[in-house]
């Protein structure tokens, strides 16, 4: 088993190629491109979030962290799922185009929210200066 610095390099690496997909995946539904029919565009993003998640959760527990004890992992997790759910209105599920910009630019931020929370082990991620 490799050790916990390179499962976080795994995780980080599969974090930025999962974001970079995805705004590109978005920036192609925009401009209403083929390339978003194709099999990379398909196939790839469910590989590459396959081995964050998996990194994610070997992280979690070589780490010793533990979803409901800890608060800024359940950030993590509600946020991950959010995402998820706002990834697939900007994608696939979004009626209009307003609706598809407005689930992909809130996907965007959420995801920031996601790596704001792991930076600062805070529930709050970006909004604890707000909060605080």
């Amino acid at each position: 088993m490799p050790d916990y610095a390179t499962i976080r390099a795994l995780h980080l690496t599969c974090a930025a190629l999962s974001i970079g997909g995805f705004v590109l995946r978005f920036g192609l539904m925009l401009r209403g491109s083929p390339l978003l029919a194709g099999r990379a565009a398909r196939v790839l993003p469910h590989v590459i979030d396959t081995l964050l998640l998996a990194s994610a959760l070997v992280m979690v527990w070589k780490g010793g962290g533990m979803p409901g004890r800890d608060a800024w992992l359940n950030a993590k997790i509600a946020g991950l799922l959010l995402y998820i759910v706002l990834g697939t209105v900007a994608l696939k599920r979004g009626r209009t185009q307003t609706q598809r910009v407005v689930a992909g630019l809130l996907a965007i931020l959420v995801f920031a929210f996601i790596v704001s929370a792991a930076v600062l082990r805070s529930p709050l991620g970006f909004l604890a200066p707000v909060a605080g």
